[in-house]
């Protein structure tokens, strides 16, 4: 069984996630591939001593990059990650805190 610093892996802080913090109590992060959402439910409630209400995952295939380089063309692929919205019931989480 991983530990929930394993199955978290970073929250994802953009304009966007920072509005829906405020108006929806829903916080983004970055989690392990092969977590599933009682994982993660159980990872946030003990990191950060929170009640969560509900949690949908996001599987991130990672796209093909290519561009043009002195020696020719360059192809490579970003990253495959999951992402987890998490809503929670009451409460907020210092996404700061553990940066």
């Amino acid at each position: 069984m991983k530990v929930a610093t394993e199955i978290i892996i970073r929250p994802i802080i953009t304009e966007k996630y920072l509005q829906a913090a405020e108006k929806l109590n829903q916080y983004a992060f970055v989690v392990d591939k092969n977590a599933n959402k009682f994982q993660i439910k159980e990872a946030i409630e003990k990191l950060y001593d929170v009640k969560v209400d509900r949690v949908n995952t996001q599987q991130y295939i990672g796209k093909v990059k290519m561009r043009n380089t002195r020696k020719g063309l360059a192809v490579g692929r970003a990253n495959r990650y999951k992402k987890a919205i998490i809503t929670l019931k009451e409460g907020k989480i210092d996404i700061y805190e553990n940066i």
